[in-house]
């Protein structure tokens, strides 16, 4: 009997990968990329998904980790289009899509650069501590330069309603945006870990202990913090009247019917004074109206300031009123005046923080070039000085005007000058009924409670909100409807650690951010010496 040999297949070398599988590869991460920004978008208001910003930055950690600088900055330039395209979308409502992309690819190139810092960090223990500092310095930078700054964006904004907002008390946005970035991070390299200990049986217990922090500290932090967030009548209460007027029409015109607008707000007045009178609402102590809500100038427009007259002396309280100012030489002024009933207006307040090309035109004759939407700011507004704190029938109310509220300086300011309970007027009717609205409403709410402050948003068209210390909303009108909001609300005089602190959380974020990106770079430099040593 003889045995027959059968030949056994020895496996050959893999087939080359294609030229087609390999682009497609190739396309793996810039994707990724895209999908985050896209992801943090999903997480800003109006939708409730805060939660959507963990996911997003643990994919952003996916695909940073390890890159080179020049790929770094390439990808984080792809996750900032893919998140502030949609986000600021509102910005070219009216004026067309050049403005939009000009600010999104301005803005972007920050983020870039932050990502850049992160994939540069991103090879060292304890990487998503430096990374998440790196993107708040990133942000740090935004809210600065140029022109001022454009804060609009920071992912604290996107937190209202998550759990982790407790921490805007213990350091403000700065602290609470790096609680969320940082616990993305730490979700990828658990996942990281993971993966390493199911392909080799080794679990790596330094990447373990990173991983874990990172998640942890951010989850028990938020509930540490939550005794610091109360609504508690420290000073007692006030009651308190917003007024929203509306506007005739939406879009950049409504200031072409400025009259309309006054007498809109002067006429929703005079109802709340009529229902009052009946008992259908509570009285007001103070009455709050919107950014704009006169901009007829009251000092030179006698027909003005008899409507306004006629409203404050109808509901018997001292109200304040947006009113654009005018004076023969020099900026405009948008400002708030405190008008008292049978005195008339008392004190002022100037905004601080104008718009850079909404309320004046850097580099006019340049970027007429590409809009000639800009002469429709024939007039450039200039700034105030002066912290904005009106005395309102004994309560100590601090004023941030409308896109002032983007800045953390800014709504700390009043609180350390004595303010018991915070206003932002607004106007958002240019902007129609795009998310920009809600976008600065939960803006508003993590100031409540960054500050422990009640906040009042009048705005011309809504949404109008009355904010709780705590961050909650408990009254809040429909866009572009007439309404007024009156409700009873804490007074507070206590300071959060995050007031006390000011700047500080964000110079120590920094400073971590700095310290991994030269750490970094002395990493990088001994590495080539070594290199040059062996050669």
């Amino acid at each position: 009997m003889s045995a027959t040999m059968t030949p056994v297949a020895v496996p050959g070398p893999p087939e080359p990968e294609g030229p087609r599988r390999r682009s497609l590869r190739r396309l793996i991460r810039p994707a990724a990329a895209v999908l985050s920004g896209a992801a943090l978008y999903l997480s800003f208001p109006p939708r409730p998904l805060w939660w959507l910003a963990l996911p997003a930055f643990a994919l952003l950690g996916w695909t940073l980790r390890g890159r080179r600088l020049r790929a770094g900055f390439g990808l984080g330039l792809l996750t900032g289009l893919g998140f502030l395209l949609p986000l600021l979308s509102w910005t070219g409502e009216e004026v067309g899509p050049v403005p939009w992309l000009a600010l999104v690819v301005a803005e972007s190139l920050f983020v870039a650069a932050a990502c850049l810092g992160v994939a540069a960090v991103s090879r060292l223990p304890a990487w998503p501590v430096f990374a998440a500092a790196v993107w708040v310095l990133g942000e740090a930078l935004r809210a600065r330069v140029p022109f001022g700054g454009f804060p609009w964006g920071k992912i604290a904004f996107g937190q209202a309603d998550g759990v982790f907002l407790p921490l805007a008390a213990v350091g403000g946005t700065p602290v609470l945006g790096f609680a969320v970035v940082l616990c993305g991070f730490g979700l990828y390299e658990a996942v990281r870990v993971a993966l390493v200990r199911r392909a080799t049986g080794a679990l790596p217990r330094g990447p373990l202990a990173a991983a874990a922090l990172s998640v942890l500290v951010p989850v028990t932090g938020a509930a540490a913090a939550l005794p610091l967030v109360s609504t508690e009548p420290e000073d007692g209460t006030a009651t308190v009247a917003a007024v929203q007027g509306n506007v005739p029409r939406l879009g950049l015109d409504f200031n072409a019917q400025r009259r309309a607008v006054l007498d809109n707000h002067a006429r929703r007045t005079e109802q709340l004074a009529a229902d009052v009178a009946a008992g259908k609402e509570a009285r007001p102590d103070f009455v709050l109206w919107p950014e704009n809500s006169s901009d007829l100038d009251p000092y030179r427009n006698p027909d003005a300031r008899a409507a306004i007259d006629r409203a404050v002396s109808a509901i018997g309280v001292p109200t304040v009123v947006g009113a654009v100012l005018t004076p023969e030489t020099g900026n405009l002024r948008n400002t708030l005046v405190q008008w008292e009933p049978g005195r008339g207006p008392v004190a002022t307040y100037d905004k601080r923080h104008v718009q850079p090309f909404g309320e004046y035109i850097p580099m006019r004759s340049f970027v007429r070039i590409f809009n000639k939407d800009v002469d429709r700011v024939s007039r450039d507004f200039g700034p105030g000085d002066e912290v904005g704190v009106f005395d309102l029938a004994g309560t100590r109310v601090g004023l941030a005007t409308c896109y002032e509220a983007a800045f953390d300086w800014v709504v700390r300011d009043t609180v350390t000058h004595g303010a018991r309970l915070i206003s932002v007027p607004s106007n958002n009717a240019t902007f129609g009924r795009t998310e920009m609205t809600y976008q600065q409403l939960a803006m508003d709410r993590v100031r409540a409670v960054e500050h422990s402050r009640t906040v009042v948003v009048p705005v011309t068209s809504g949404v109008s909100a009355i904010i709780l210390p705590d961050g909650r909303i408990v009254r809040q009108s429909k866009l572009f409807t007439p309404d007024a909001l009156v409700a009873e609300v804490p007074l507070r005089s206590s300071l959060t650690p995050a007031t006390r602190a000011g700047v500080v959380p964000e110079a120590l974020l920094a400073a971590v951010a700095l310290g991994g990106i030269g750490w970094t770079a002395a990493l990088g430099v001994r590495a080539r010496r070594a290199a040059r040593q062996e050669h």
